[in-house]
């Protein structure tokens, strides 16, 4: 429950609040509820299949049991792997964002300023040590961040709707339902272009897939624990959202990459645990970057452990026991997507990186809700979660939606993407070309499994 609650309920609500009402002005908390929505169509199909195929290789599996096109699966598993290294990227740069104000007393930072480059970048550094010590001190401070961050959100709500309730001549609640999209986008596409982005929110249960072999009894315990997480974070999102527009001008928040610290200020300015929220909120985006490095570094070994990637990825530290070279190499990816984002002083790199998360989940999550009903043929003896057909075909419907250029999405967010694709089918294209050229047989992805690599007690003896 922590671990999905604590990755939906990360960089999302603490950064992104201000750009989703910069899509659609004071209607917030409509994109995040109709997030909310797809999601859960999506999550009834995860749920069938994860209890029916328990195993941690998540959508990656999925895909290649439904259609057994070895290059389709690699695509689909390298695309989530670029959505967790995007998602951190994301968390980087908030995470810098949330640093300066907390140590300039509530003060936010000017966007081009070159130290927020700096303390992403040391950000990112440090995710990777906490990475190379090992799955058990991740997923310790997991556990830490997660309750640091729901206070840090329980004391947004408290402070927010207690201004609200007694200081009604201070809210604006006109503005809670008022559209102001930039631009001559309508009321449909402005709501469709900041569900793409709220989206980014909403992805935890990707994540808590690719840890089912964790769990002690998937089959009965995982259903309920991801359909409350995803219910519990909406709620969150909803209220969060509307206290924040009805308190701070919608304008002043879209402009905001410290959003909450916003609201706080503006609710109870002499408030002094109000100053404690820039602190809250750096260790709730780096949980967000903790939990997506973890995974996407070791999708990255498996990878290369079945032999689809360069075997050189798939390197575990001998003391350690962890995967040492795909943990720097997704690393070293995210530092290159921070600079490269970076480099326009005209974009918004939570917006930019964000959106170009969503988008890659998104298309992953069409692929999902079609596999679901390719995979009605295929029985298990044991018993599993069922989902409606009609369901998982509008959870397909509305995924694919939201990947195309016509909901308003940033084209820029294409362009990320397919360079990140782009590297994945070099990579792959250059093992293929290794195996073609040494004789030696093609990697499979049947089997894959994300679990840690053995710890030296499993190792056999020497």
């Amino acid at each position: 429950m922590l671990f999905i609650v604590g990755d939906m309920l990360g960089t999302g609500v603490y950064a992104l609040t201000g750009q989703v009402a910069g899509e659609v002005g004071g209607a917030a908390w409509l994109p995040f509820l109709v997030a909310f929505a797809v999601a859960t169509l999506t999550a009834f199909s995860y749920l069938e299949l994860v209890t029916k195929y328990p195993q941690a290789a998540g959508a990656a599996l999925y895909v290649h049991k439904a259609f057994g096109i070895h290059f389709v699966t690699f695509i689909v598993l390298f695309t989530v792997m670029c959505s967790g290294i995007t998602s951190a990227a994301t968390a980087s740069r908030a995470f810098a964002n949330f640093t300066m104000t907390a140590f300039s007393d509530g003060d936010t930072p000017a966007k081009d300023d070159p130290v927020l480059m700096f303390l992403a970048i040391g950000f990112l550094l440090l995710v990777m040590f906490v990475n190379f010590r090992g799955v058990a001190e991740g997923v310790g401070a997991n556990v830490v961040l997660t309750l640091v961050e729901l206070s840090g959100l329980a004391l947004v709500l408290c402070i927010g709707w207690w201004f609200l309730i007694t200081d009604g001549d201070g809210a604006d609640w006109g503005s809670v339902v008022a559209f102001e999209s930039p631009g001559d986008k309508n009321a449909f596409i402005a709501v469709t272009a900041a569900t793409s982005l709220a989206f980014f929110a909403l992805v935890g249960f990707e994540d808590s897939v690719n840890m089912a072999e964790e769990t002690k009894d998937p089959v009965k315990i995982f259903p309920r624990v991801m359909l409350t997480g995803l219910g519990i974070t909406a709620v969150i999102y909803v209220l969060i959202s509307i206290a924040a527009v009805a308190i701070v001008p919608v304008g002043d928040l879209a402009g905001s990459e410290t959003p909450l610290s916003d609201v706080v200020k503006a609710a109870a300015p002499d408030f002094p645990i109000g100053d404690l929220l820039p602190w809250i909120s750096m260790f709730a985006v780096a949980n967000t970057a903790l939990i997506n490095m973890m995974m996407a570094g070791r999708l990255l070994y498996g990878m290369s452990k079945n032999g689809v990637l360069p075997q050189f990825l798939s390197y575990v530290h001998p003391r350690r026991r962890t995967p040492v070279a795909a943990i720097v190499f997704t690393t070293v990816v995210a530092l290159c997507l921070l600079v490269y984002v970076s480099a326009d002083p005209d974009s918004s790199v939570v917006g930019l990186l964000g959106g170009t998360t969503s988008l890659l989940l998104l298309a992953v999550f069409t692929v999902v809700n079609i596999s679901v009903l390719v995979l009605r043929r295929d029985k298990v003896e044991h018993k599993h979660f069922h989902t409606y057909t009609g369901v998982a075909a509008a959870g397909a419907v509305t995924c694919f939606y939201l990947t195309l250029p016509i909901t308003g999405r940033d084209t820029d967010q294409y362009k990320v993407a397919g360079w990140l694709l782009l590297l994945g089918v070099i990579l792959w294209a250059l093992t293929y070309w290794h195996h073609k050229r040494t004789g030696t047989p093609e990697g499979s992805l049947e089997e894959l499994s994300t679990e840690r690599p053995p710890t030296r007690d499993e190792l056999p003896p020497s």
